[in-house]
């Protein structure tokens, strides 16, 4: 009986529906799946399945190690199929009703622990014009969280030593006003009274960060210097911008900081897009009060 539905309805989906030959064809493969896992659990009627064995066909993928993205289409794939059939009087109920399709984990982002940031940061030596430069690029990148867009389009005319501040977009309504730890500022301080004049071309050029031929420094350009620095001080994890950032704004929270500054600083416009870092800092005390606590751990 199955197969003879199961013609009509790819007929239906292909003809009516206008499905795609690489759509139909995923469609096909998720029911052919579907129903040779009722075959094996001893369901021979696919007219007689309830909610039940679909959820536990679901878990039975999450088990096999498939993908959310897998599992979501294939209860997609599942429930055109039972509302075809219900479309056509061929079943009373839908057994996929109120299946909501299983939600990606959000992935936590990667962190650097203090130790592997001071390691990294210690790698630069200002001693010449490019370490000055890659020192204070990435002590600033640290101790504000800003992204590559944005350290690279920094201006002279946005960083106030007097008030210890970045001023990012300043000419704009989006302005953002992130402060300087002393740290960095006095890195800023050394590079910009002792080195950038060295290889400026334009007396007024406003860039903060230039190249060797005097050119406001491009992203591929910081990326290769966070990558230099990376395998220079041998540390076991990726580091990239993005991960500085995210050790940034993990640090800022574990040492107090709130979720609503967090935000500002980073110029997140959904305060859940930051709540992130409290997962990472919530599963760090755990681990930090386990480890203390536990006479094995």
């Amino acid at each position: 009986m199955f197969e003879s539905i199961k013609s009509k309805y790819f007929n239906y989906m292909k003809y009516e529906k206008g499905l795609t030959p690489n759509t139909l064809d995923a469609y096909k493969r998720d029911m052919h799946q579907f129903k040779k896992y009722l075959f094996e659990n001893n369901i021979d009627d696919i007219k007689a399945v309830t909610k039940t064995n679909i959820i536990t066909y679901l878990m039975h993928l999450q088990k096999s190690g498939k993908a959310i993205s897998t599992i979501s289409r294939n209860l997609a794939s599942i429930r055109c199929f039972y509302q075809y059939l219900l479309a056509n009087n061929m079943i009373d109920n839908d057994p996929t009703f109120n299946l909501n399709s299983p939600k990606p984990q959000r992935k936590l982002p990667n962190i650097l622990t203090r130790d592997e940031v001071d390691l990294f940061l210690s790698q630069p030596v200002p001693i010449d014009y490019v370490g000055a430069r890659d020192k204070a690029m990435l002590e600033l990148l640290y101790a504000t969280g800003i992204k590559v867009s944005e350290i690279i389009a920094l201006n002279l005319d946005e960083l106030d030593f007097e008030s210890k501040c970045l001023y990012l977009n300043r000419t704009s309504s989006d302005e953002r006003i992130i402060p300087i730890g002393r740290v960095a500022l006095k890195y800023l301080k050394k590079y910009t009274d002792d080195h950038r004049h060295k290889v400026i071309n334009r007396r007024n050029d406003p860039a903060l960060f230039l190249n060797y031929n005097g050119e406001r420094l491009t992203r591929q350009g910081f990326w290769k210097i966070v990558k230099q620095y990376n395998m220079k001080a041998n540390i076991d994890k990726n580091i990239t911008p993005q991960v500085l950032r995210h050790s940034f704004a993990a640090h800022l929270l574990e040492n107090g900081a709130d979720i609503k500054t967090i935000q500002e600083i980073l110029g997140h416009s959904d305060i859940s897009t930051t709540q992130i870092y409290a997962l990472i800092t919530d599963d760090r005390k755990l681990r930090d009060v386990y480890d203390q606590s536990h006479p094995r751990a």
